[in-house]
């Protein structure tokens, strides 16, 4: 069998590994559940709400609604494929079985991209609602910046430090074990929807319906300003749907899971479903409470667009209290995907596309440490040094070909194994499976230029690692030589 037609045959995905290779199971449906809403519900509704509004005015409600719906379709997808394949690997693991080793590894690359930026994304916008404490500190400003700011004194950011060191910690968390970072992530996913449930009854007594005219002053399609040149960012509800798309997901995290997870079949269904049902109802309600009491155009220039609003709203000891519950919740953002992004690592190099020394789990904590460190350092220099859009645009990239590999992996698997007991099957799965991938493709058609030409280059990269690497030391190809 050539590396083109290598596939993991699904029954042995399921079987057990060796115990030094084999993740603990140790979470139930409601660490799953605050696990999704804790990686949903961070840095999309606390700041890109106001980076959205920016691009499609009172119509990024629509922007919302758009990239939900996608999501939702490819949630549904998640759910079958995740109970099918109990394993860790998310949609990497449900490429490598449905479509073969190549697809699996752009997929695995592509979530690699996803998770990593993502965790840098959420790093960078917890910076900003931290700045105030870190400056309180005796930092100097151009600690708190990173290269592209320029400062008030007409110099530029040295490093985004703030950003750097929550990127750490969490991956320090992490390493002591799962359980434990799970019930830390569940507090502070409280403490994130007590701060979220604030604002919105404070700010509804403010709410203003005109402030929704012109609802799409930028139009629907994305498209570049009149007069600007190729490279400029591109504005309209679509355009901001392929932003605020970064917003939404995170029910996939939950699917990496699903190796350390007591009753799989049960759970992650609850787990992704549920998550992602809940987080929809929040992001749409604080959204409108949100261009109700303040004009887009307003908050969208505010990197903290929540605190803002309250600040606007004569209320500054509230807003201050919003930024404390966002310093402390939007961590669990973080924590959720470099959980993920450790557990795709992990499972990469236990197929032996990457070294499999570093598919190592610790004896005591049953966790991948080395992995799990790794993926804080990446994040903490990323974070350091780039945007939060530019960070958030590349996550979504990466983001939207694993989605549409998920798609594409349940129509597969539908056709080719029609039998195959399936704890829970994704309804209408012949209109939802391709609706997702259509709106995936669509959402990356509304990205800017320059994302797609980025996101072009890493899977260059990503090529050339599999070819030298990964293509001759996978598990399957040892298996064909022997």
């Amino acid at each position: 069998m050539s590396f083109w037609t290598r596939r993991k045959a699904i029954d042995t995905i399921t079987a057990g590994h060796a115990d030094s290779h084999q993740l603990k199971k140790t979470l139930s449906w409601p660490h799953l559940i605050a696990l999704g809403v804790g990686a949903i519900v961070g840095t999309g509704i606390y700041t890109l709400t106001g980076v959205g509004a920016g691009l499609a005015g009172p119509g990024v409600i629509l922007s919302f609604l758009i990239a939900g719906a996608v999501c939702a379709c490819a949630a549904l997808c998640y759910a079958e494929l995740s109970t099918m394949m109990p394993a860790a690997g998310s949609a990497y693991t449900y490429s490598y079985a449905a479509m073969g080793e190549p697809v699996a590894w752009f997929v695995g690359w592509s979530l690699i991209l996803e998770y990593t930026l993502v965790c840098a994304a959420v790093a960078v916008g917890w910076s900003a609602h931290a700045h105030g404490l870190f400056a309180a500190a005796g930092f100097p400003e151009y600690l708190l910046a990173g290269p592209h700011v320029i400062l008030p004194d007409g110099g530029r950011g040295v490093v985004n430090l703030p950003a750097v060191i929550i990127s750490m910690a969490v991956a320090g968390l992490l390493a002591l074990g799962t359980r434990e970072s799970a019930t830390v992530n569940m507090i502070l996913v409280f403490v994130k929807i007590i701060a979220l449930a604030v604002f919105v009854a404070l700010c509804l007594p403010a709410f203003d319906a005109s402030h929704f005219t012109p609802f799409m002053p930028n139009g629907f399609q994305a498209h570049t300003p009149a007069g600007a040149g190729p490279e400029a960012a591109k504005i309209g509800v679509m355009a901001a749907a392929s932003l605020i798309f970064f917003a939404f997901y995170g029910f996939d995290a939950v699917s990496t899971a699903a190796e350390e997870t007591k009753n799989p079949k049960r759970d992650l269904t609850i787990g992704i479903v549920g998550s992602m049902a809940a987080c929809t109802a929040i992001y749409m309600i604080v959204a409108a409470v949100a261009i109700g009491a303040s004009r887009a155009e307003v908050f969208s220039k505010s990197e903290a667009p929540l605190v803002f609003i309250l600040e606007s709203l004569s209320q500054p000891k509230v807003a201050q209290l919003v930024a404390l519950a966002a310093v402390i919740a939007l961590p669990t953002v973080i924590l959720a995907f470099m959980y993920g992004q450790s557990r795709i690592f992990f499972v990469m190099a236990r197929d032996g596309l990457l070294p499999r020394a570093l598919s190592k789990v610790n004896a005591r904590t049953g966790t991948p440490v080395v992995m799990t460190l790794l993926t804080g350092a990446l994040s903490a220099v990323l974070s350091g040094f780039l945007s939060l859009k530019d960070i958030a645009e590349l996550a979504n990239a990466g983001t939207l070909a694993a989605f549409i590999a998920v798609g594409a992996s349940v129509i597969v698997l539908r056709r080719r194994e029609p039998s195959r007991p399936r704890v829970f099957s994704t309804p209408a799965w012949p209109i939802v499976a391709p609706l997702g991938i259509l709106g995936c493709l669509y959402l990356f058609y509304s990205l800017p230029a320059k994302t797609q030409l980025y996101f072009l280059f890493a899977h260059i990269i990503g090529a050339v690692v599999y070819v030298a690497y990964g293509m001759r030391k996978s598990v399957l190809a040892q298996q064909e030589k022997a």
